[in-house]
């Protein structure tokens, strides 16, 4: 497994935390509750394609 996914993971999470702090100060929630839930949906993206990655290994792996 690469550990540049995991850097990727948490430069995203600090960037919505960032926006998330930065949209909260200014008085705009309903924004700020739009960038976390777009943050988490990129993140379950980058793993659901490393899911798939790993299914498309063991099947490569179970066939003889």
């Amino acid at each position: 497994m690469d550990i540049d996914i995991i850097f990727k993971i948490a430069a995203i999470g600090i960037a919505v935390a960032l926006l998330n702090q930065i949209l909260v100060k200014a008085g705009r929630e309903e924004q700020a509750m739009l960038t976390t839930l777009a943050g988490v949906i990129i993140v379950l993206m980058l793993i659901i394609q490393m899911i798939s990655e790993f299914f498309d290994t063991v099947m490569a792996f179970l066939q003889f």
